[in-house]
């Protein structure tokens, strides 16, 4: 009786344990389906996570180069004022003098005593001497009139013959005019001409230079353009070299309404390229009209001699041209809202407003194009326009066909672990069947690996046949091996219902798992569907405008953009 209660008592003892296990592995066996069940929608949003990362960490990288940028402008400027600021006062002198002439309210040794000041103040500045000449010239002193004019030629030739072509006009000094102006394209060559020929162009194309200069000027031209067309390659040089002006023209676009295609299509860079590429037209067509519908200047002669002469003195000279850069570089990191990348693209392309010396063909595409770093007049444009029109036109429907190369044809969609294309956002049913085919696939193959293994089902039939061999050993008199005997076998029955719970949780997880999969990615395909038809039409509406761009094109003619041609023999041809 005493051995029944011992073994009774040492039992009880072991089945209350034997819960505590069992209770124990379910919780353990619980967290372990739950922990399954989260691990795939841990690295579903790993991806997304990182995608996210990297875009704030380009955001914040954009922003700070902004924050720079704005500083740099600042420290750039300051600079410029330091350096360069005193060449402003010589600048400002200049039409002041002419103007008060005109009106005779100044005193003419005022006037002497100003510019000689200057001469001392701006050592080895060409436009100084060139105001002490003018005073002289004022105030009837040829010596030191001519004495200060071969200064300003020894310190600069080319402004300073330009700049007293343009004095002597507005003196309506023609003779001396035209002798300054042969001088100045005596010492230019059409390969290597300074930048500020701009400033007879601007001159010429306003009709301001008079007839007898206007037919030096056309002739010079035409011997040039005739030079540069006998180079290999020239039509080729002159579609590139306006295909990258007119590229300058591009800008951002807004694509915020792209929300799926940005976030589930590959293909979506290539096609935000070729939509910014689209609304460039809009772009080039503004531009245009904003030139070419400018109404000619009422202004005086006087007046337009004037401001051509505030743009010789006025725009940087040579040995500022190193900040000048600098300062237009960091000004486009902020145009772009700090993408340096861009930024850089755009300045390659600029790079030619800011070189002292260029082709003629450059000079016009400059002109035309980059009329704030080259500081031409839109009577300059208009004739810069006019006379590379057929340049223009090839050039821009290269810009046109190589964008619309670009295109893509096909469109990925990608969700999740599903890839497949759309050429106009018109087969939803098809690519949803197939992504339900995938759905399917997966959770097939995830539902396959999601079974008890060999020794969990074995668990059941060995853990019964081991606890009642234990039990046949404990009546037996073999006491403890029994009791180890039949707690391996309760054990063993115990992980096979355990684990077979634990697979029947996690068959459940998968499939919901896999349904929720199929209910939010048929949404995000047919979403991103919708955005491709919306990306086709406004492509197809924005790519249509080049065809007005190249209707204004069409229209135009140099004798229209220049002032008194019909008095001449011109036979520039476009």
């Amino acid at each position: 009786m005493a051995e029944r209660v011992i073994e009774q008592a040492d039992l009880s003892v072991i089945e209350n344990s034997l819960g505590a296990i069992h209770r124990d592995l379910e919780t353990v066996d619980s967290n372990i389906g739950t922990v399954n069940s989260n691990v795939k929608v841990v690295y579903d949003e790993i991806g997304a996570l990182a995608q996210e990362f990297h875009d704030f960490v380009n955001v914040q990288k954009m922003a700070n180069r902004l924050g720079q940028a704005e500083t740099r402008l600042v420290k750039i400027r300051q600079e410029l004022e330091k350096k360069y600021g005193h060449y402003d006062i010589v600048r400002r002198t200049t039409t002041g003098i002419l103007q008060a002439d005109d009106i005779g309210i100044v005193k003419k040794e005022t006037i002497s005593s100003a510019t000689e000041e200057l001469m001392i103040s701006t050592p080895g500045y060409w436009l100084a001497p060139c105001l002490v000449a003018l005073a002289a010239w004022i105030n009837d002193q040829p010596e030191l009139a001519d004495k200060a004019v071969r200064e300003g030629l020894k310190r600069n030739d080319e402004k300073t013959s330009l700049f007293f072509a343009l004095v002597c006009r507005r003196a309506d000094r023609k003779d001396a005019s035209l002798k300054w102006t042969q001088r100045y394209l005596a010492n230019q060559d059409e390969e290597d001409l300074d930048r500020k020929t701009v400033i007879i162009l601007d001159a010429y194309a306003s009709g301001l230079m008079g007839a007898d200069a206007e037919g030096i000027i056309s002739r010079q031209m035409d011997e040039w353009l005739s030079h540069l067309e006998e180079k290999s390659g020239f039509t080729e040089q002159q579609t590139q070299q306006w295909s990258e002006a007119i590229n300058l023209k591009r800008k951002p676009v807004d694509t915020s309404s792209y929300t799926y295609l940005r976030k589930y299509s590959k293909t979506w860079p290539a096609l935000e390229d070729v939509l910014e590429g689209a609304y460039l037209h809009a772009e080039m067509l503004d531009y245009l009209i904003n030139i070419f519908e400018q109404k000619v200047s009422t202004a005086t002669v006087k007046e337009q001699l004037d401001d051509i002469l505030e743009n010789l003195v006025t725009g940087f000279d040579d040995e500022e041209i190193p900040l000048r850069k600098e300062e237009r570089f960091e000004q486009f990191v902020v145009d772009f809202g700090g993408d340096e990348n861009r930024a850089r693209q755009n300045m390659e392309i600029e790079e030619t407003a800011f070189e002292t010396h260029k082709d003629f063909t450059q000079l016009l595409t400059d002109a035309a194009m980059k009329p704030e770093s080259s500081h031409s007049s839109v009577s300059t444009q208009k004739f810069a326009f006019a006379l590379s029109k057929d340049w223009v036109t090839d050039a821009y429907n290269d810009v046109v066909a190589q964008n619309r190369m670009k295109i893509p044809n096909e469109i990925e969609i990608n969700v999740d672990t599903f890839n497949d294309y759309t050429t106009d956002g018109q087969n939803e049913n098809e690519l949803i069947g197939k992504f339900n085919s995938l759905v399917d696939s997966e959770r097939d193959r995830a539902l396959e690996k999601c079974v008890l293994s060999g020794f969990e089902k074995f668990c059941l039939f060995g853990g019964i046949a081991i606890a009642a061999l234990g039990v046949i050993l404990a009546v037996t008199g073999h006491v403890i091996l029994g009791i180890i005997a039949v707690i391996a076998g309760i054990a063993l029955v115990i992980n096979h219902f355990s684990k077979k719970k634990s697979v029947e949780n996690n068959r459940k997880t998968i499939l919901e798992q896999y349904e929720k999969k199929r209910t939010e990615g048929c949404q995000i395909i047919r979403a991103t569907l919708a955005e491709v038809v919306d990306f086709r039409i406004e492509f197809a509406e924005k790519d249509s405008e080049s065809e007005q761009v190249l209707d204004v094109l069409s229209q135009i003619t140099p004798d229209q953009y220049v002032s008194k041609i019909a008095q001449t023999n011109r036979r520039i041809k476009v």
